[in-house]
């Protein structure tokens, strides 16, 4: 068998597949889901009490006195999930400057949605949870899970007009917004002001970095890690909350604009063409030093924010938030008196989730629809936004992320968790179902 014969074969059955899979918006929803179902799963086998040890591992990074020593949980949630976060604030940075929430006329009805379905599911929570202990979770049914969201959007193909997407992305971005704020000014910890002011002069390193035309990735990243990140992390302020400011340090210009990349990667392209070859698979010195300066030109015409996000994207959604949600979506339900767990706690995020969101959403949309201040994007329907009402009402990786905040531990993490997740499974599913059948009814768009 030849060696092209070969290579055809395997990028038939091993190559082209696992690019598809990867390429795929709704592989990493389901990858995210099936992850915390086999968490409930091994959380209510025999073996339960391995699957609750093995986060309570601790490791330590350092050397001499200076050593951190956390727990392997500890380090999935303020480690791992800093890099979810640095990717959030690279989508954040970017939707401010060149997308849906550029144009104030175009963002007005996406950030009016997403603040109603951030106060109106706390507000559901505190009136139910007032005056007990279970109050400190008023944050977890403000969050909504972007990419879980948008998975079940992507299962429903190309049926689902970009107009959807785009709006259903919007309020995700401007919840994520909230959540971050969520965190930094109400779950954080006693202050370290001396790690703070430490954390507050390396950002202001990157951020003059930024404007003074720096450009490489790694002089961001070890600023960003060993700087801002571990500082914030010895502050008392989340750890996650320095990924999202480090993700705005990040230049969005290139170093050669278009017209430049066009002119100079023809210069290239021509030399190539009259290079000598050889009758070899090898290319020649000179082949490879043209091929070599074309790809480092095509590079520098990629804005470093746009090249990290695409790279990180596909760490963060099958690595990063699969981790996370294994390591957090366990609920031990066996050997242990269930009826405590549907707390008025679960009941507040159930019904913060599921009556927030949808009030919040659809309740703020069709206000504004009435008072003529917006107009739907065009393509979408009224029964769409109540679909995308129940779609951010699915809250699972940050509405866990937040629980995991307001409740170190103790039976009402696991109250929290139960909520969350009846929640979102009921959110998934009357999403799926209301936006599909919006587009077999062919309804016409409403303006």
């Amino acid at each position: 068998m030849g060696d092209t014969v070969k290579k055809e074969i395997v990028n038939r059955w091993v190559v082209d597949p696992f690019n598809r899979i990867i390429k795929n918006g709704k592989t990493s929803g389901i990858l995210l889901f099936g992850s915390a179902l086999v968490a409930i799963i091994i959380a209510n086998s025999p073996l339960r009490d391995w699957y609750h040890s093995l986060w309570k591992i601790h490791f330590s990074i350092g050397f001499g006195d200076f050593e951190i020593d956390k727990t392997l949980h500890h380090w999935i949630n303020d480690g791992l999930m800093a890099m979810f976060f640095f990717v959030v604030g690279l989508e954040l940075k970017r939707e401010l400057i060149a997308g849906e929430l550029k144009n104030p006329k175009n963002a007005i009805l996406p950030i009016s949605a997403a603040i109603g379905g951030m106060l109106i599911p706390a507000a559901i929570f505190v009136a139910i949870n007032q005056g007990t202990e279970a109050i400190d979770g008023w944050g977890i049914p403000m969050a909504t899970d972007i990419a879980f969201a948008l998975g079940i959007l992507y299962l429903l193909g190309d049926r689902v007009p970009s107009s959807l997407k785009i709006f259903l992305t919007a309020i995700a971005i401007v919840d994520d917004i909230g959540a971050v704020l969520v965190i930094a000014f109400f779950y954080t910890s006693t202050i370290n002001f001396d790690s703070l002011l430490w954390g507050g002069l390396v950002l202001v390193v990157m951020i003059i970095a930024n404007f003074s035309g720096v450009k490489n990735s790694l002089f961001y990243a070890i600023l960003g890690i060993g700087g801002l990140w571990l500082a914030f992390l010895l502050s008392g302020v989340h750890a996650t909350i320095a990924a999202v400011l480090a993700a705005f340090c990040i230049p969005a210009s290139s170093k050669i604009n278009e017209t430049a990349f066009i002119t100079k990667s023809n210069t290239l392209f021509n030399a190539f063409s009259d290079a000598e070859g050889n009758d070899y698979k090898l290319v020649t010195n000179e082949q490879y030093k043209l091929l070599s300066k074309l790809r480092k030109l095509s590079k520098s015409t990629i804005p470093p924010l746009q090249r990290l996000e695409h790279s990180l994207h596909p760490v963060v959604g099958f690595i990063v938030m699969p981790l996370f949600a294994f390591s957090n979506a366990g609920i031990t339900l066996i050997d242990g008196d269930t009826s405590s767990m549907f707390s008025n706690l679960t009941l507040g995020i159930i019904l913060g989730l599921i009556l927030g969101k949808l009030i919040g959403v659809t309740g703020i949309t069709w206000i504004l629809l009435k008072l003529k201040v917006v107009q739907l994007p065009e393509g979408m329907n009224k029964t769409q936004v109540i679909g995308v009402g129940f779609l951010s009402a699915i809250g699972f990786t940050m509405s866990l992320f937040i629980a995991s905040l307001a409740f170190p531990d103790g039976p009402l993490l696991g109250q929290a968790k139960l909520g969350i997740l009846l929640a979102s499974l009921f959110s998934s599913f009357a999403g799926y179902f209301i936006i599909s059948k919006s587009l077999k009814s062919k309804a016409k768009p409403i303006t």
